[in-house]
């Protein structure tokens, strides 16, 4: 028998030689506004502010001087519920100065998925906004807490949320109407006031106490099934995925990145916020929430050199009726992440919008979030057909979903993670966190794809039932728990189908009581206002039962293929209401 040379395994791929950086966050912010004091730091477009290094540092200490007077410190969570403003960057700053952990919220949210956040992460204090648009954060808290407009002092006390001890109310563009508001609310300018109290030493001592590893954030996640996890990143894990990045991208500190993406993400907060800061480059906060038009006045105002954003941003902006009025000459660079790119719409990017060294980039929360990215080196095929190669210092390798066993270069498994970016754990939940990470510190994506000798990964599917709808990550277990929740459904099932423009759209089967029945305008109703908006099903199909294996359990996958196949037979539009042929045998 004839000897073969078994093939190489993918086990490990690690890049670049240049070293980790050693230190916190606040450590690395004060270096950089050392060294470039008088350079823009930040421009807000729809405040009409801008701040240079010097004025940032001071704007930081003095707002973390105000935490620490009013009783926060090291350890402590201080949530976030707002859209991108100055005022959340330097409270992300603000807490890493003094050893807090900012709990970062979807500002899309509603009470119901609020509370959750609030209790599951034990939450001390959470700053917010009045309102936007649609959105009542003021009202939505009363009526969570109605102790908030009984209290007699700033100082709260609720029994729903025992760990709440304050609820700071702030206006990024005006000044809080203090008549409209309840006396439960603490007000951005009494933060400030607190800080008086406050000595340069007492701040020194808070950040002399600070270690690299430290916990410094918690992100909103979710598994294949539950509710949505927390994920606990510590100094090392986001500014070093930042300091990377930023290598990756030959992003310096005469850059200027337009963020278009929202904070309350990694994306956001990590590889746009902290990737800037790093360096010294000037983050150009576009707009509020997503608005093309905003972004490309920004772009050109601004002269920005980079730009960030999902496909589905990429789309709107260059499809905006007025993307000829704009110069975007000065653009070289961005990140693009979130959905896999058509190679169509990165040629766009490359030539339209003036990006001849747009990258792609891969990762999740758990990592900080990034794990992968291309490089300007690339050609077209890598750029659109992988996710590029993982950045330095971390390792990665694809397994067999069944054994856990390493698999041999291009075959395709689950891709697995290790290094200084993955997570610390789940807050508060060691089961869910010894599923995730192995004994040897592996994370486990929940993907699928390969990797080839030179360490170039393809992405081939998910394991996980997580949807993406325009950079939005999705999860169908949160949706199908609400919608049980209506007195006419039995039973639901929540999964994604393909979307050319959001590159998937949420989509559900329900099964009514018996002698009951229900309209899709009758669960996509009592979803809003409840649920945020991009969860809730675009297309809903009534059934009298589902597909299952003869175990009983669903078979999502199957749902997923006759919804593909009535919609496509359908023109796009979908019946109400379908047939579905009984389980297997």
């Amino acid at each position: 028998m004839q000897n073969r040379e078994p093939k190489p395994k993918s086990y490990c791929h690690r890049g670049g030689t240049e070293p980790l950086l050693g230190v916190t966050i606040p450590e690395h912010f004060a270096s950089i506004a050392k060294r470039f004091p008088h350079h823009e730091a930040v421009v807000s477009c729809h405040q009409r502010r801008r701040l240079t290094y010097s004025e940032l540092s001071a704007a930081v200490d003095r707002l973390a001087c105000g935490l620490l007077g009013l009783g926060f410190g090291k350890g402590d969570r201080i949530g976030i519920w707002s859209t991108n403003n100055i005022e959340w960057l330097l409270l992300q700053m603000a807490t890493a100065r003094i050893g807090a952990i900012l709990v970062t919220i979807n500002p899309a949210y509603r009470s119901q998925e609020l509370a959750y956040l609030l209790e599951r992460s034990e939450v001390q204090a959470l700053f917010t906004i009045p309102s936007f648009k649609s959105s009542d954060y003021a009202a939505m808290l009363v009526e969570l807490i109605p102790e908030l407009a009984r209290s007699a002092s700033a100082r709260l006390e609720t029994k729903a949320f025992p760990a709440l001890r304050r609820i700071v109310l702030y206006d990024p563009c005006e000044p809080t109407d203090t008549d409209r508001i309840e006396p439960g609310f603490t007000l951005w300018p009494e933060v400030l006031e607190a800080a008086g109290n406050v000595s340069r030493q007492q701040l020194e001592d808070a950040g002399a106490g600070l270690d690299r590893d430290d916990a410094i954030n918690i992100q909103y996640t979710s598994g294949t099934t539950g509710l949505p996890k927390a994920v606990l990143l510590s100094h090392h894990n986001i500014l070093n995925n930042a300091w990377f990045s930023t290598q990756a991208l030959h992003f310096s500190h005469s850059d200027r990145l337009c963020i278009p993406v929202p904070f309350y993400h990694c994306f956001g907060m990590v590889l746009s916020n902290l990737l800037c800061l790093s360096v010294g480059a000037c983050a150009v906060i576009a707009c509020e929430h997503f608005d093309p038009l905003a972004v490309l006045q920004a772009v050109a105002t601004e002269r920005c050199t980079a730009l960030h954003g999902v496909p589905t941003m990429f789309i709107a902006e260059l499809e905006h009726p007025r993307f000829s009025d704009f110069s975007v000459e000065t653009l070289r660079t961005g990140i693009m992440a979130g959905a896999p790119c058509p190679p169509q719409l990165m040629k766009q990017v490359m030539e339209k919008l003036h990006c001849p060294e747009i990258l792609i980039g891969y990762g999740e929360t758990e990592a900080s979030p990034l794990t992968h990215l291309t490089t300007q080196a690339n050609s077209m095929r890598q750029r659109t057909e992988t996710v590029g190669r993982n950045l330095p210092h971390q390792e990665v390798k694809v397994i067999n979903t069944k054994t856990g066993l390493t698999l041999p270069l291009g075959e395709v498994g689950e891709l697995c993670f290790r290094g200084y970016h993955i997570m610390k754990r789940y807050y508060a939940d060691p089961e869910a966190t010894a599923k995730a990470i192995d004994e040897n510190g592996w994370l486990r994506s929940g993907d699928l794809g390969t990797m080839d000798a030179a360490g170039y990964v393809r992405i081939t599917g998910r394991l996980k039932e997580m949807i993406i709808r325009g950079g939005e990550n999705i999860y169908p277990r949160e949706i199908e728990d609400f919608i049980f929740t209506h007195p006419k459904v039995s039973e639901v099932a929540v999964f994604g189908v393909p979307d050319e423009f959001y590159g998937e759209q949420v989509v559900a089967w329900v099964q009514c009581h018996a002698g009951l029945a229900a309209t899709e305008e009758d669960i996509q109703n009592y979803c809003k206002g409840r649920i945020a908006h991009f969860k809730i099903p675009k297309r809903i199909w009534f059934v009298d039962e589902f597909p299952m294996t003869v175990t009983g359990k669903l078979q999502k996958f199957r749902m997923r293929e006759m919804a593909i196949e009535m919609l496509q037979s359908d023109g796009g539009s979908g019946p109400r209401s379908h047939p579905v042929p009984t389980r297997e045998r």
